[in-house]
């Protein structure tokens, strides 16, 4: 599968970078919103892993943009914030899941099963 990874911090993308792509996925990265939701319509990615803290644009926004251009997409939410009134923000939102950083190579392969 394809994915999109919208995150502000390098090492974060790279990290999901590395995670991804050792589950056999093909990864492109953006490192701010705007980047993000030009990327998803050039490139069309089957998942989009989504930072909610981002300068700019947040993630909120990204989703929000997102889901007004195309109602399929989806997103997985990362986020270090682990209060239950952002899971719940975040999956009424339209994310599919939200997970807490860091992520594990086997907490994503876990969300990754049971979300497709």
């Amino acid at each position: 599968m394809r994915f999109l990874v919208v995150d502000d911090s390098a090492l974060s993308r790279k990290m999901m970078r590395k995670a991804l792509e050792q589950l056999g996925h093909i990864v492109t990265e953006a490192s701010d919103g705007a980047q993000g939701v030009e990327r998803y319509f050039l490139e069309k990615p089957e998942y989009v892993i989504l930072d909610l803290v981002m300068p700019g644009m947040t993630g909120f926004e990204v989703l929000e943009n997102l889901r007004a251009l195309d109602p399929a997409v989806r997103v997985i939410v990362c986020s270090a914030d682990i209060q239950q009134t952002t899971r719940g923000a975040v999956l009424n939102a339209g994310a599919l899941e939200l997970m807490n950083k860091p992520i594990t190579p086997e907490q994503l392969a876990a969300v990754l099963s049971a979300i497709s």
